[in-house]
């Protein structure tokens, strides 16, 4: 007897074909980066405010911890939740229903008036910024098989400008009008982007397929672990290599507020442009993986994130070093993140979103520890020490990938 997994896949069949009779302009996959790029935005909006948040709730400095806390774990849970729906309902509808819950939780952010209020809203708007993986899994579903690697590189080239600008925009945003502007201007804009999404992506065209219990849904998201050794495998790559990204932009901050710099916390947040140039390694890899480089590309890419941090651990001596290092590990890491995602994707079409979901959550766990290990380990022994964290976690992806080889 075949197993939950294998049942709801036979079920989504019908949906592996979704894209088959629409043609996937460049516009449109433009219009899909940017939507990625506005949703995960919502995440790190709050990073530079969290102060004047504090002090307008009079919140104490832990409590004030737990907006980021609440809104990576809202997001966590979203990912298991929610994201593979879009394996089973019209994902045209999901994404918009998504779109405009999301306006309303960031209504609510912008209007709250007590930390209690200002928390739920958090977390509601992490859990609702996951649109981001079905709206990467529509795309790879829409694109043609030989195509995919450069419609998944793209779109994911929005996610990467999302994550780095959002910080800076939100200051920005913050200094011209205060705090609540910046979720009320991310409002309007996810209302927009919802209406054009709306009028432009495809009706599912297909026949319903028969709809399983819910809890058997996301039984099957684990059971593709245990059949897919490549989805279990790049799983590990995303732990390891964002567990190395969120151990730099975690810890970088620390040493630039130091001397000899001494970098104000908006010189410091300006450095996330430096690492949009991360996003041409998203379209690079891209067109790599549809010419079959994949291995090939990420081995490339896993041997530039180690090296990335011998630049890195001389931040403290020179800023052009920083500079070198921070450009070669985001190229890196949206380098092989790339690649993942769109072999992850090709293992089993119909079953796409639970797949990018469940890949997705081991990105969320590296990430939240890479962040608290960096800022731990760096009060008690400094950069040098997170410079050899950084390196351990890229050097063990190098390893797993030489001896894998996939």
């Amino acid at each position: 007897m075949p197993g939950n997994g294998e049942a709801v896949t036979r079920r989504t069949e019908v949906r592996g074909g979704e894209g088959s009779a629409y043609v996937l302009s460049r516009g449109v996959v433009v219009l899909f980066a940017v939507a990625c790029g506005a949703a995960v935005a919502n995440v790190y909006y709050s990073q530079p405010l969290l102060v004047t948040m504090g002090h307008d709730f009079a919140m104490s400095p832990a409590l004030v911890g737990s907006v980021v806390t609440l809104t990576h774990v809202g997001y966590g849970l979203g990912l298991f939740l929610l994201v593979p729906l879009g394996d089973l309902a019209d994902r045209r509808r999901l994404i918009v229903a998504q779109l405009l819950l999301l306006v309303l939780a960031l209504a609510v952010v912008a209007a709250a008036r007590t930390a209690a209020v200002l928390l739920v809203g958090m977390a509601a708007t992490g859990l609702l910024a996951v649109v981001t993986q079905t709206l990467v899994a529509f795309a790879a579903s829409l694109a043609p098989p030989a195509g995919r690697g450069r419609v998944v590189g793209l779109v994911t080239s929005g996610v990467v400008v999302g994550i780095l600008l959002a910080r800076t925009a939100s200051g920005l945003i913050a200094d011209l009008a205060g705090w609540r502007a910046v979720y009320l201007a991310s409002a309007a804009l996810t209302a927009l982007l919802a209406l054009v999404l709306y009028r432009v992506l495809p009706r599912h065209s297909g026949a319903p397929p028969t709809t399983p219990r819910y809890g058997q849904l996301l039984r099957s998201t684990i059971t593709l672990f245990a059949q897919e050794r490549l989805l279990r495998l790049r799983a590990l790559f995303g732990l390891l290599i964002f567990a190395a990204f969120s151990t730099l932009w975690s810890g970088v901050a620390l040493p630039l507020s130091e001397a000899p710099y001494f970098l104000s916390h908006g010189a410091i947040g300006a450095l996330g442009l430096i690492g949009v140039v991360g996003a041409l390694a998203a379209t690079v890899a891209g067109r790599l993986n549809d010419r079959g480089l994949s291995r090939w590309t990420t081995g490339t890419a896993l041997a530039l994130l180690a090296a990335s941090w011998l630049p890195l651990a001389f931040t403290r001596a020179s800023l052009w070093a920083l500079v070198v290092g921070v450009i070669l590990l985001d190229l890196a890491v949206q380098a092989v993140h790339v690649t993942s995602q769109t072999l992850i994707y090709a293992l089993r079409p119909d079953a796409g979103s639970r797949l990018i979901g469940g890949y997705m959550v081991f990105y969320s766990i590296g990430s939240a520890t890479g962040a608290l290990a960096a800022t731990s380990l760096y009060t008690v022994a400094g950069w040098g020490a997170v410079c050899v964290l950084g390196a351990a976690f890229s050097a063990l992806a190098l390893l797993v990938w030489a001896f894998t080889r996939d």
